[in-house]
């Protein structure tokens, strides 16, 4: 007998568009749902790895694996570069003939035509409460600047940057021991329920549109791989956010010994702790700290290594370093 809730669903066909990790869990869950989905795209294979051999996406294994149709353009502007691979998927599109659909760190821009083919439009899982963090690096921005929360809204697509009406929010608080990757994965099981409760919204009709205020809005710019140097020039708090934002990419550098090591991990070190900080202790200057403990001076205050990584290496702790390397110390 066929599951009831799935038969309900089957009338409202839903085409995807996604490409890493993030996207791939809101799929599964559209998927698990009982929505029949008549299309993915998703980003062109990459290459990876250290013999950098083209990858698929998260999106697109997940896709072989239910035996979707597929289609991977890499452009989506009918009169731009890629109008081949642009005029390949508007067919594609228009054979699904696809109800809604929903976007989540897909990658490309949509156009007008992209927009308005489904006649409910597209929706997109966007990873902060709008309309702060707008753009490409949402989580990582939120923790770099020390947001006490985040989570996702759920938005009908415009033509703007993220600029789309509102259509459901949920919140989550940013922990100070959360990363990236951690906020990353919480945010994504979040998104995946919020898209789930947005489509039978959609379904029933019942989906309200708010605009988004025009107070609060920020933009998160995409990351570039320099800013992964550590400015000891900075205060100790704001390096500390940043090795966590920057967790797992690009990960943050700086020099140890006379060689440059990833900072994984690191700790503000409290007020009143037994470090001789010194009159003339400049930012980036090693410190002396009980028991052997890294720790170095910032513009405001210091920090203390805990987790760090050798080129070719794995991660180890602090610890671990002095023990395994007693010669490469401060």
């Amino acid at each position: 007998m066929a599951d009831p809730t799935q038969a309900a669903q089957a009338g409202l066909r839903v085409a995807y568009a996604g490409t890493p990790e993030f996207a791939r869990v809101a799929l599964a869950a559209i998927l698990g749902a009982g929505w029949p989905v008549p299309l993915v795209l998703t980003q062109p294979d990459r290459p990876a790895g250290r013999g950098l051999k083209l990858q698929p996406s998260a999106v697109k294994q997940l896709a072989l694996a239910h035996g979707l149709p597929l289609a991977q353009p890499q452009g989506l502007k009918l009169d731009g570069r890629y109008a081949a691979d642009a005029q390949a998927a508007r067919s594609a599109l228009l054979a699904a003939a696809p109800d809604v659909l929903v976007v989540a760190a897909y990658g490309l821009i949509l156009p007008d035509w992209v927009l308005s083919l489904p006649r409910l439009g597209c929706l997109n899982i966007h990873g902060s409460l709008l309309p702060r963090w707008r753009g490409a690096a949402p989580i990582q921005r939120a923790i770099e600047a020390g947001d006490l929360e985040t989570g996702i809204t759920l938005m009908q697509m415009d033509a703007g940057l993220d600029t789309g009406a509102m259509l459901l929010t949920e919140n989550t608080p940013i922990t100070p021991k959360d990363t990236t990757s951690t906020l990353h994965d919480r945010l994504a099981g979040i998104g995946a329920a919020l898209v789930l409760q947005g489509l039978r919204a959609a379904q029933a009709g019942r989906l309200q549109p708010t605009l988004q205020p025009q107070a609060g809005v920020s933009y998160a710019h995409k990351i570039d791989k320099a800013e992964g140097a550590i400015d000891w020039q900075a205060p100790a708090a704001v390096i500390e956010r940043r090795l966590r934002a920057f967790d797992p990419f690009p990960g943050c550098t700086a020099m140890l010994a006379g060689q440059t090591v990833k900072l994984w991990r690191g700790r503000v070190v409290p007020e009143g702790t037994d470090i001789r900080l010194g009159t003339g202790a400049v930012p980036g200057q090693w410190l002396a700290a009980p028991d052997g403990h890294l720790v170095t001076a910032c513009g405001e205050g210091a920090l203390e290594w805990l987790e760090l990584q050798l080129p070719g290496g794995r991660r180890i702790t602090a610890r671990e370093w002095r023990q395994r390397f007693p010669g490469l110390s401060p």
